[in-house]
């Protein structure tokens, strides 16, 4: 405002001459949102003029006072200039005119009219001049206004896209807040049927995101507010639009086909129509076959309200082959395993309304989102796909439906079932990007299968229960390692008294390197192993070759009193190189370029030292705890008993299995990752015991574990 002579602004403004006009209105507009330049500009009389050009003049002059009206109506002034002869002429200008500088000012100055709050005091002849109804006669006199505005969307001026969506938000809020029932769905559908949803949804993918983002993260706010309010509304069959809807859904399902084609299937007819002249009975599962669980269809939209009968109603329309083709299968099969379309369409319904978090939005959401507006939170913050509700709804049906005969669910199962595609559905959402198109997002979701889902839904009971019942949990993995524990040496001691066949280790130890480099092929017999029933002793005898039939305890000549062992000592790492593998890859053979070895030791008496003869090895030993130090001070600890394992599995068994008979814990990953494999089961199967909408335990509670 600084040597700017605001009394000689708006004298130009009233020049005769157009160029004197214009450069004072392109003065004006860069000083007009100064609310102290504003009072002396009004007190000097600048609105008329300013009016005056708004009605009459054109090119730049217009540009510029539009504009300049747009920024004094933003500083909350010269609302009483705001005419119905001022609303004709912005809407005839954004009807007819094609310079870009000139919508984007008038429709900047139709959104402030629209958005403007209206006082509770005012009267009615200035209630008039404000919100949608102050557009509704000059809309009447232009009717393709509406398509002109979304036709804007698609500008490739961002600024211009940016008020016309701004316009739109406000002409929707401003519907939804003061129009009658019946009046706001038909502007909806109106504003629906010209594409503004399609035109959204590419700006929200677009690269032009940071200019829009103010009125992008509007609209998705109202699409929050539209799905709140339709839901909210409860179905209410007195009245017509809802008995159409229904009835609608009853004919798209092609009822009297489907009946003569059971019929057929019954009687063995061939097709031909029933020509007794009779009329056809009314059918009893009128509802229940299209899968509600009563006959009184009404009752059952109570959780989902008009929203889950539109979206039920919309899939049968545009999808009426693919219902009648499914109800027409299922009609062969027993009411137990039939898929009930519409409860599953009205689930879709409830899990797509708690995916995107519809109850917790509001209007004023934009102000806090607005705040923390980075181009890293775009993904996080903007939901394109909620734009694409009716697909997103197809392809939940459709999973649903595949899952159920995937898993061969019945009745009973049903929310079981609702669980899973409940799982999908967020897995989706929240894994694809911004850009991602709906076209990908619906492969995703028919890609995944019953076993990723059920991993998935695993890992969340995890994550939420550990938050719930962390303490009671970590009691149950505790007594649940403890179990695997037990279940795993009985395993392993049940493999030692099965038996199991070794190579016998004369001369292959020493002898290996020389045998390697000759064409000698060395004579190797066999040991026979074995456990007695009691558990006290390894019975043992060498065989020349393995036999057909394993050899009973009574035929092995020797035998190892356990109670004289000390350790066990091995050359088996904790670490296999099979350990990352499957299980399957533990059954091949142990290279021959080394020799596993599994060493019995035990206590003879000092007597017997001279007798015997044996080699240290620097193997790890595993102490038993049932021989004490003090009971063998005067004994030498030799080596009772070698075996020589064929495979890292056997090794595995028997290693372990002789640690955990001798009291030691386990030391190979085979037996850890069974172990643990056993132990994370039985957590997963006692998690499925309990629902997700189950409320946690109060304090100083238990939690009752299945």
């Amino acid at each position: 405002m600084d040597g700017l002579d605001v009394a000689e602004l708006v004298e130009r403004l009233g020049s005769d001459e157009d160029a004197v006009r214009k450069m004072a209105a392109f003065k004006l507009q860069s000083n007009i949102g100064d609310p102290s330049f504003t009072d002396v500009f009004i007190s000097e009389g600048g609105l008329t003029n300013l009016r005056y050009l708004t009605l009459h003049a054109s090119g730049n002059t217009l540009a510029y006072s539009l504009t300049c009206v747009s920024r004094l109506l933003e500083v909350d002034k010269g609302w009483d200039q705001i005419n119905q002869d001022v609303v004709e002429r912005v809407v005839e200008l954004v009807v007819t005119h094609p310079l870009v500088n000139i919508l984007r000012g008038a429709m900047a100055v139709l959104g402030a009219i629209v958005a403007h709050q209206r006082s509770p005091n005012a009267h009615s002849a200035q209630t008039e001049s404000f919100g949608f109804r102050a557009l509704k006669p000059a809309i009447a006199i232009y009717p393709q206004f509406l398509e002109k505005l979304v036709g804007s969307l698609s500008a490739a001026d961002h600024a211009l896209c940016a008020n016309a969506l701004h316009l739109i938000n406000a002409l929707m809020r401003d519907a939804i807040t003061n129009d009658g029932e019946a009046e706001w769905p038909r502007f909806i559908k109106r504003l629906q049927d010209l594409g503004v949803i399609k035109a959204v949804y590419s700006l929200m993918q677009s690269n032009a995101l940071q200019d829009l983002a103010h009125p992008l993260l509007e609209f998705q706010a109202l699409m929050k507010v539209l799905l709140r309010k339709w839901r909210d509304v409860p179905v209410d069959l007195h009245k017509p639009e809802h008995r159409r809807a229904l009835k609608a859904i009853h004919l798209a399902s092609n009822p009297e086909k489907i009946a003569e084609t059971v019929e057929d299937l019954e009687d063995g007819r061939d097709g031909k129509n029933n020509k007794d002249g009779k009329d056809k009975k009314h059918n009893p599962e009128k509802w229940r076959r299209l899968g509600f669980e009563t006959e009184n269809p009404g009752l059952e939209f109570e959780d989902t309200g008009y929203l889950g009968m539109m979206d039920l109603a919309d899939y049968v329309r545009k999808h009426a082959n693919i219902l009648q083709k499914l109800l027409l299968e299922q009609s062969t099969l027993s009411p137990r395993t039939r898929c009930p379309i519409a409860r599953a369409s009205l689930a879709v319904t409830t899990i797509l309304y708690d995916c995107f978090e519809v109850d917790g939005s509001d209007l004023d959401d934009t102000k806090a989102y607005l705040a923390l507006e980075t181009r890293s939170t775009y993904d996080k913050i903007f939901k394109p796909l909620i734009l694409q509700w009716s697909r997103l709804h197809f392809a939940g049906l459709q999973a649903f439906s595949r899952l159920w005969k995937a898993t061969g669910a019945e009745q009973e199962d049903f929310l079981k079932l609702v669980d899973l595609v409940r799982v999908l559905v967020d897995a989706v959402v929240s894994e694809v990007k911004r850009d991602t198109s709906i076209q990908e997002v619906e492969g995703m979701i028919q890609d995944y299968d019953c076993e990723r889902l059920r991993k998935i839904q695993m890992e969340n009971l995890q994550l939420m229960y550990e938050d719930t019942w962390a303490h009671h949990l970590r009691q149950v993995r505790d007594e649940l390692n403890h179990e695997a524990l037990q279940f795993m040496k009985e395993q392993r001691i049940r493999c030692l008294l099965q038996g199991a066949w070794f190579p016998n280790g004369q001369g292959l130890e020493h002898d290996s390197s020389r045998m390697a480099q000759s064409d000698v092929k060395p004579i190797q017999t066999l040991r026979y192993v074995k456990l007695s029933h009691n558990r006290r002793y390894l019975h043992y005898g060498d065989f020349d070759e393995k036999e057909d039939i394993n050899p009973d305890l009574d035929t092995l000549q020797e035998k190892l009193d356990l109670s004289l062992v000390s350790s066990v000592a091995s050359n088996i790492s904790a670490t296999t190189p099979d350990s990352n593998r499957s299980s399957t890859s533990t059954l091949k053979n142990i290279p021959k370029s080394s020799t596993t070895k599994i060493t019995i030791h035990g206590y003879l008496p000092s007597s017997s030292r001279g007798g015997s003869s044996h080699h240290r090895t620097n193997h790890k030993r595993y102490p038993s705890k049932s021989t004490s130090a003090n009971s063998h001070a005067n004994k030498e600890e030799i080596p009772l008993l070698i075996l020589y394992p064929s495979t890292h599995s056997v090794a595995s068994e028997w290693l372990d299995g002789l640690l955990m008979l001798l009291g030691q814990q386990p030391i190979t990953s085979e037996t850890k990752k069974l172990t643990n494999l056993v132990a994370e089961y039985g957590l997963k199967i006692r998690l499925l015991n309990v629902r997700l909408d189950e409320p946690g335990p109060e304090a100083g509670e238990g939690i009752e574990v299945p």
